[in-house]
């Protein structure tokens, strides 16, 4: 959403030094009391309005609320520096915080160099030492990785596709990225292996989707066996919980596992990333019978299996835009990934926070963020008030509005708790006239009587709710009506509020 950027503080400075250096003022008397207050309220209405704005439904809106609200906020600075009594500064330090919280105009330009949401600096956090910037790691004297990219046809076949048909999986990479780069970044720079590295086994492992999984067994953001990620410390944490879907933990195993490899193999990268993806004994093996040969050499090539020989180029390739951007014409999606934290007011599912906090800000929503930053929760399951959840910013701001109360989380709740079975109706077996009955008559005569079923165990006919228990989750476990449990316990739509140790009778369910 286009907004007018908001004046400099600069020049708030000089009419905060222009309201000082005037005159003491006399002693205030109530009217001037009053009309300060009258500014102030104007001021917190205005900014009310222009936040509001900024989270607004429609995301094409032209700009015209947040642009009248900083007007009138303008007026009312102006206003105050000329009021007996008006707290200046704290209007200024309104502004500042509004400066803070506003997007960049967009001005429409495909070409302008500074539309790019982030440079290439800012992917590694402007903080990467040189010895972990990939072009110092991946080339001799600063050439070697620029001629694999220019003159190796594998590589640019990589390329071309991860800007073709692969387009979307690269950007879906990248955005998933952008949530976990916070936690995933710090382990390469520790081990001064470069962050585009890791960008590009994530987007060819996963698409930086933590709850991936292969036929083979390898699961999480880089795709770990259970053998190797012991070793490097992934595994069941005593809780259940499986390391190797941990962003952070994926990550630092990852960067002891090429570390090591590239000791092992010389710092040849591409035979330490056919290591990662083709077995770490055949890289050594072939690497030691070749004499240390490149990987392109074909008969160290030759060695790999179909799958090494399409991985080691598509990480390559990967990892050069996500350097290289501008390059190629990739405009990467805007992310606000700034790390922050929700705590569940009631208890919520994600697939509930997935559909009451709306897709503001981001084109898919925010189901596969929430996932990847709390995978040790699934999707569907009720997780209980109080809990803490890692999100960001926007996510945060978007549950404090839409997922507390209100319309959207009452829907939220129904949408989740709805069942199939509750739209079928049942009116006893079919039955069939005419013919057709006499013959089914005479098949039935000539049908042998089936023994008597076994007596099945007792349903359940009440049920206790337990903590973090919701109507919606009791309804997936006993595969209930949601119309029949909720009329039978007298619980009013939509909310069917429940609290632990209240009993419910099971009516209209079947397990």
């Amino acid at each position: 959403m286009p907004v007018r950027p908001l004046p400099a503080l600069a020049a708030f400075a000089v009419v905060l030094l222009a309201a000082t250096s005037a005159p003491v003022a006399q002693a205030q008397s109530k009217r001037d009391l009053a009309a300060a207050a009258t500014l102030q309220q104007r001021m917190d209405a205005a900014e009310k309005r222009y936040r509001d704005a900024l989270l607004a439904e429609d995301e094409d809106t032209d700009g015209a609320v947040p642009a009248a609200a900083l007007t009138e906020m303008q007026a009312v600075v102006a206003a105050c520096a000329k009021q007996k009594g008006c707290e200046l500064p704290k209007m200024l330090a309104t502004y500042e915080r509004l400066l803070k919280a506003t997007p960049q105009a967009d001005d429409g330009d495909p070409d302008s160099e500074d539309e790019d949401p982030i440079d290439e600096g800012d992917l590694a956090t402007g903080n990467v030492p040189g010895s972990a910037d990939a072009s110092a790691l991946l080339s001799d004297e600063g050439q070697r990785f620029v001629r694999m990219v220019q003159f190796n046809p594998a590589v640019q076949a990589g390329i071309r596709r991860w800007l073709t048909d692969m387009r979307p999986s690269l950007m879906d990479s990248y955005e998933n990225y952008r949530y976990m780069q916070h936690l995933m970044s710090p382990a390469f720079k520790r081990h001064g292996l470069p962050e585009a590295l890791l960008f590009g086994i994530m987007a060819k492992e996963s698409n930086g989707k933590v709850h991936a999984g292969s036929r083979a067994g390898a699961v999480g953001p880089l795709q770990f066996m259970p053998a190797t990620g012991r070793r490097f410390g992934l595994g069941n944490d005593g809780t259940g919980f499986d390391t190797r879907y941990d962003p952070a933990a994926s990550a630092d195993a990852a960067a002891q596992y090429l570390t090591e490899r590239m000791a092992q193999l010389d710092n040849n990268i591409e035979l330490s990333l056919a290591g990662y993806n083709g077995g770490e004994g055949r890289a050594l093996r072939v690497y030691r019978e070749s004499g240390g040969r490149s990987f392109w050499d074909v008969g160290v090539y030759n060695q790999f299996p179909a799958e090494t020989k399409d991985y080691v180029p598509m990480v390559v390739a990967a990892a050069w835009l996500f350097l290289h951007p501008k390059d190629y014409g990739i405009r990467w999606p805007k992310v606000n990934s700034r790390p922050a934290v929700i705590r569940l007011q009631q208890p919520a599912s994600i697939y509930e926070l997935t559909i009451c906090l709306g897709n503001y800000g981001s084109r898919d929503g925010y189901m596969r963020a929430l996932r990847n930053l709390n995978p040790r929760w699934d999707a569907d399951s009720s997780m209980p008030a109080g809990t803490t959840l890692n999100a960001t910013t926007r996510i945060a701001s978007l549950y404090s509005r839409y997922c507390t109360r209100g319309q959207r989380l009452q829907l939220a709740e129904q949408l989740v708790a709805s069942n199939v079975q509750s739209a079928l109706v049942r009116i006893g077996p079919m039955t069939s006239t005419g013919g057709d009955a006499v013959a089914n008559a005479d098949a039935a005569s000539a049908t042998p009587v089936p023994s008597k079923p076994k007596p099945q165990p007792p349903k359940p006919k009440t049920h206790k709710v337990k903590r973090g228990e919701t109507l919606s989750s009791i309804v997936r476990k006993f595969d209930c009506d949601l119309g029949d449990l909720a009329r039978a316990n007298k619980l009013k739509a939509p909310k069917y509020a429940i609290k632990p140790g209240q009993s419910l009778r099971l009516e209209g369910c079947k397990g």
